[in-house]
């Protein structure tokens, strides 16, 4: 019996019944959350191409751990954490610009496609499963053990960014000024990459390397099309991150042919599409009260 012919609280009782939808709603809602805190701040520090960057750089990172035998997650949270660390390290005052993360965007796909070669001619490489989950994601194939492993990473994700988002808001909109008032604005560069690096590795579990930039912008991308005032917008869109991921994993279940992953980013999308209709020809601009 599907979902679909199913009374909606039934439905729902019928799908959380399951132990693999459980351990997805834990892991999935608590990184969608700290994707959509962080995704805020790296689109109002127009860092979008960042986390582009570290989709591929996740990928690399996995091959090469699958390739000397390591844990995956070791090459997937130390390669994004490294390199974040490294584009802050080439930026002016910890925030790299378009020429810097492109020049590391060119290197990480040539080190991908040397890893992706030397993956699938090894006998390492016979099992494939490994690097298409990292590349789609595998959200409904998370143990407890890594759901609730995920749980924590994105909680202290969350933690830190709600700790840092007053100096963080006010370096972001005006950089000078906050170094003027004693913010340590190049350390706050190099805290947000590593934090963005964390999100990204721990993301890449839910929705893979592929999707990865639709569940850390669009959200994000939503809330500030809606609202000016940046509380209500960081919230918003972990609230619309958040929402996306349960309409996405209820979608994949209904419909067991849509990968959980392409669900949520759907969703996700759908609502900016709808955002950008909504206030069409309404100016933006950012209300710091």
């Amino acid at each position: 019996m599907t979902l679909v012919l199913l009374a909606p609280w039934t439905a729902i009782a019928h799908m959380v019944s399951h132990a693999f939808v459980r351990d997805a709603l834990l892991a999935g809602s608590a990184v969608a959350v700290a994707s959509g805190l962080v995704g805020y701040f790296v689109t109002l520090r127009g860092q979008v191409f960042v986390g582009d960057a570290l989709s591929h750089v996740a990928f690399t990172g996995s091959l090469a751990a699958l390739l000397v035998g390591a844990d995956l997650r070791i090459g997937l949270f130390g390669s994004c954490i490294v390199f974040g660390l490294v584009m802050a390290a080439l930026g002016v005052k910890g925030r790299p610009d378009d020429t810097v993360v492109g020049a590391v965007f060119a290197w990480i796909l040539g080190l991908g496609a040397l890893f992706l070669t030397l993956y699938t001619t090894s006998r390492a490489g016979a099992d494939a499963t490994g690097g298409v989950n990292v590349l789609f994601g595998s959200i409904f194939g998370l143990s407890s053990a890594q759901a609730q492993a995920a749980a924590v990473i994105a909680v202290l994700v969350i933690a830190t960014v709600v700790i840092l988002r007053r100096p963080l808001l006010f370096a972001s909109i005006d950089e000078a000024v906050a170094e003027a008032r004693g913010v340590p604005v190049r350390a706050l560069g190099f805290a947000f990459l590593a934090v963005v690096g964390i999100t990204a590795a721990e993301a890449t579990e839910a929705v893979g390397a592929l999707l990865l930039l639709g569940l850390l912008a669009a959200p994000a991308a939503t809330a500030h099309r809606l609202t000016t005032r940046p509380p209500v917008a960081m919230w918003l869109s972990a609230a619309l991150a958040l929402g996306s991921t349960w309409a996405g994993l209820a979608l994949a279940y209904a419909a067991p042919q849509v990968p959980p992953s392409f669900g949520i980013v759907a969703v996700a999308t759908g609502c900016y599409l709808a955002s950008v209709l909504a206030t069409a020809g309404r100016r933006s601009g950012i209300v710091v009260r």
